[in-house]
């Protein structure tokens, strides 16, 4: 047992937290936990059914925690924490890349960092400019007003996802109602069937491609061509990782394009300031990132007993990393509720950390710089086409982002 010392502050309040919760405002952390946000390095919550576990709010926390190998993702294993009553359904069913611990999360990422790289994201960029430009001709020559999240934010990573995986894109109404569904849909059942449907229709274009005697130019046709063939993958592991793939390719971007336009659009100041300097643009994805942490609530389950600061997390405990908290730590980031494009926000924790950070993080950086870079530019007179308080967000229980987002032009 290894006591990480260089941890300090206060561990836990005196009532545990419930999570999820919602948000008031879709760009900032529920207001239940502010009090969380005193510097401390742990808290306590509780989940749907009852189950307290570590809430963790700290910044250098989330960082030693997330890279620390006593922490386990595999959700199938005993006692594993699940946030909310719809993914119990699930819990059973083995999730590639996110759900596994190594060895086979290594073999599993091994196999698909080749695609993921910096220099293919930066190869993807004009494919990716042109599906954006392609979308705003669209807009521009319908005319405003438009409905945002449809006409764009969902579309760009939605193309450029099929593309690079081999996905034909005239499936993609199909496919992102299933995810829809898989991610928030009412129900247990609901989850359930949106995966299976998934895996079906992913589990037959797999086969399909498997007949082909020559591959196609997706990740899917490389992925089916030789580890496949090969014996080093069988067919349900490949469909999983097709699953998170396609999901989470198209699913995180896209809240985050109408997420991060809504909040640029209630900072008309940092939105000049990008007008002016489009050399901005990176930090200003980087900046919004951390602080629309879009994907709040990394679950862990601790495999041995482990000591931070004076407490000890011990085996068998759920470990929740709240990325809202944890990227507003005043201990990491100067006044960290407000939107400033000139901080190093690099380290956020939005994409995770450790050896389950986003393997897609390259990939989604292109597609905001480029899809918000060319939204702003192409579209001067970009604003809400409703009041900002009656347009819908995302509840606290499934990734962050626009249900809806009206603008004009």
């Amino acid at each position: 047992m290894t006591e990480l010392t260089d941890i300090t502050g206060p561990a836990t309040p005196a009532e545990p937290v419930a999570f999820p919760q919602d948000r008031t405002c879709p760009y900032h952390p529920p207001t239940a936990y502010d009090p969380l946000r005193d510097g401390r390095a742990l808290a306590r919550a509780t989940l749907f059914d009852g189950r307290e576990v570590w809430m963790v709010t700290g910044h250098s926390t989330a960082r030693a925690l997330l890279a620390d190998p006593r922490l386990s993702s595999d959700r199938t294993r005993p006692g594993f924490p699940v946030p909310i009553a719809r993914f119990a359904a699930v819990r059973d069913r083995r999730l590639a890349l996110l759900g596994v611990d190594d060895p086979l999360h290594h073999t599993q990422r091994r196999m698909m960092v080749p695609s993921f790289t910096l220099k293919r994201a930066t190869e993807l960029r004009p494919t990716i400019r042109r599906i954006v430009d392609g979308l705003l001709d669209a807009m521009i020559e319908k005319g405003p007003p438009a409905e945002l999240v449809s006409a764009f934010a969902l579309p760009v990573p939605s193309m450029v996802i099929c593309g690079l995986l081999g996905v034909p894109y005239a499936d993609h109404e199909f496919f992102e109602a299933q995810s829809r569904r898989l991610l928030r849909g009412p129900s247990a059942a609901d989850t359930q069937d949106a995966r299976e449907r998934l895996e079906a229709y992913l589990g037959d274009l797999v086969d399909l491609k498997a007949r082909q005697a020559e591959p196609g130019d997706g990740v899917l046709d490389d992925l089916v061509h030789h580890p496949y063939r090969e014996g080093a993958l069988d067919r349900d592991e490949l469909v999983s990782l097709a699953v998170i793939l396609l999901v989470a390719g198209h699913e995180t971007t896209a809240n985050m394009i109408s997420l991060g336009t809504y909040t640029l659009l209630q900072h008309p100041e940092r939105l000049a300031e990008l007008r002016a300097d489009p050399a901005l643009l990176p930090a200003a994805v980087e900046e919004l990132m951390r602080m629309l942490s879009i994907a709040d609530g990394l679950l862990r389950m601790a495999l041995e007993d482990i000591e931070i600061g004076g407490t000890t997390i011990r085996a068998g405990d759920g470990v929740l990393f709240a990325t809202s908290v944890i990227n507003r730590d005043t201990a990491r980031y100067d006044d960290p509720d407000s939107l400033d494009f000139h901080r190093s926000a690099r380290h956020h924790v939005a994409f995770g950390f450790g050896i389950h950070q986003c393997l897609g993080q390259n990939l989604a950086r292109a597609e905001l710089e480029i899809a918000l870079g060319a939204l702003i530019a192409r579209l001067p007179g970009l604003r809400l086409a409703a009041p900002a308080e009656e347009i819908p967000f995302k509840p606290g229980d499934t990734i962050q982002g626009m249900l809806e987002l009206p603008v004009t032009w």
